[in-house]
């Protein structure tokens, strides 16, 4: 009896172990969750008309693209970004201030397989389709990116901005 008390406590640490370094630089249950208000806005509410925009991603001659990559909104403006990955390659869609998504685009290169199903990101596979709802709560000049290591820096990024 004692062995096997012994081995599922050992499973279930093995089992917490795991939870708490899934995500380097992440608290265990913290993940990438922006429900509260951050500096380029918050999740939108579902109930609320909101502006449809879509985005493309592809790959083309060597280079990573979103299409379209500026985009200009109201302040207090709801969008629900349709994203669609027309490319060969998984890629993720993140919103963020250019600081933020450049630090947390180190994070990836040390944890490349990190996935993003937030409010304020999406990851596709090829071919696939997601969607973002998103408030732009504030004023200010934002950012889009695939932070997959390698993907920023050929190009796959793009410019808000909030009047």
């Amino acid at each position: 009896m004692k062995a096997r008390t012994f081995f599922i406590s050992s499973i279930t640490a093995v089992l917490l172990a795991g939870t708490a370094i899934a995500a380097p630089g992440h608290k265990p249950g913290e993940g990438h969750s922006h429900a509260d208000d951050t500096p380029y806005g918050k999740p939108g509410d579902p109930k609320k008309p909101a502006r449809i925009v879509q985005i493309v991603f592809r790959e083309d001659d060597g280079k990573m693209l979103f299409l379209p990559d500026k985009l200009k909104f109201k302040k207090g403006e709801q969008v629900r970004f349709q994203l669609r990955n027309n490319g060969a390659i998984d890629h993720e869609f993140v919103v963020g201030t250019v600081e933020e998504n450049l630090k947390h685009m180190k994070d990836m290169e040390k944890n490349p397989d990190m996935e993003h199903d937030d409010p304020n990101a999406k990851r596709l596979k090829p071919k696939a389709t997601g969607e973002i709802l998103w408030q732009f709560t504030k004023a200010g000049t934002f950012d889009f990116s695939c932070l997959i290591p390698g993907h920023r820096q050929a190009g796959m990024f793009g410019t808000i901005v909030v009047e």
